[in-house]
């Protein structure tokens, strides 16, 4: 037969015990109150203020220097990379270049003068980069591929559309200018 033990009785919460849980979790609410206002603060109202942030960066985007490269007729508008390569060739245009053919997605050129140079490996090169490779040479990419070669940003061209048909596989004369 199992014996059992003699049950004590739970002390009565006397008022002022009672009180004191009382406050310590109206202490609790406020702090998490304050918690969650703090993370409210953080996190974006509402869909507009996230078009506002995205409206900011392309209006960053657009506020950058151009230039203009032309081919024949038909003209690239050229965003300029802030960095002091693209700063350096931007004060040579005017500038024509007989550009060469490589690898069947750029062409190069080697300039007549040294840019400052600030290489990393972009690892994906997207049609219409710009880009210095070493000091002096100037190469316009009208293919997208994966590289694991260093380049420093000159520039994107805005709408490449076409650059591939405009460039061709052979020499190509290219003007940059002014935008």
């Amino acid at each position: 037969m199992r014996r059992s033990t003699p049950h004590k009785p739970l002390p009565l919460i006397t008022e002022k015990a009672a009180l004191y849980r009382w406050s310590g979790l109206q202490h609790l609410a406020w702090v998490g109150g304050l918690l969650a206002l703090g993370l409210a603060q953080t996190v974006p109202a509402s869909a507009s203020d996230f078009q506002t942030a995205k409206s900011g960066e392309a209006k960053a985007q657009q506020e950058r220097p151009c230039m203009q490269m032309s081919i024949g007729e038909r003209h690239y508008k050229i965003r300029l990379a802030d960095t002091e390569a693209a700063r350096a060739f931007s004060s040579l245009i005017p500038l024509t270049l007989e550009m060469a053919d490589l690898n069947s997605n750029e062409k190069y050129v080697d300039l007549a003068v040294s840019l400052p140079k600030d290489a990393s490996v972009p690892g994906t090169i997207k049609a219409g980069d710009v880009m210095l490779y070493g000091s002096k040479t100037l190469v316009v990419f009208y293919k997208t591929f994966k590289t694991p070669y260093s380049y420093t940003l000159i520039g994107n061209i805005e709408n490449p559309d076409g650059l591939m048909q405009m460039l061709g596989s052979d020499d190509i004369r290219v003007e940059f200018s002014q935008h």
